[in-house]
């Protein structure tokens, strides 16, 4: 099972500088391995909604790409649903101050391993570095610049 991040799939419905590579790579994987979490949804619609709060998107634009997301994940990928043991998983991980986590990506982390994720693909940094440091599988998956 294939665990991915907000980051790595906002670029899939909004358009990015990443958005061809992520495109390109997920069409490459096979099907049935792809797996989000309910957080996933939740922090994909709060980016939508800080793009309108910031000016970025219209609230309708915003409506139509939470629509599309919301089907791609629906047709494609197996959704989880965090725990408590999660939950606790993530407080742990942030009592490792040295990782940078803030709970989202700690919450990511979390439920990715607790559903023993072969891999974990973000293009965030700051998930990626702590990835590592708590010893998970974790990748971009894409050639970025500057990658940790």
């Amino acid at each position: 099972m294939l665990y991915f991040d907000t980051s790595f799939l906002a670029p899939l419905i909004l358009e990015e500088a990443t958005s061809t590579a992520v495109e390109e790579f997920m069409a490459g994987l096979r099907p049935g391995a792809l797996a989000v979490s309910h957080w996933t949804r939740v922090e994909f619609s709060s980016l939508l909604a800080r793009e309108v709060r910031m000016g970025g998107l219209e609230p309708w634009a915003a409506k139509a790409a939470d629509a599309q997301f919301e089907t791609m994940i629906h047709e494609s990928f197996a959704v989880f649903t965090p725990s408590a043991e999660d939950f606790n998983a993530a407080r742990r991980f942030i009592g490792n101050y040295d990782t940078g986590l803030r709970a989202g990506d700690a919450l990511h982390l979390a439920i990715a391993r607790s559903n023993q994720a072969e891999m974990i693909y973000s293009l965030d940094k700051t998930l990626l570095k702590a990835g590592r440091a708590l010893a998970l599988p974790v990748s971009t998956g894409i050639a970025v610049s500057n990658e940790p």
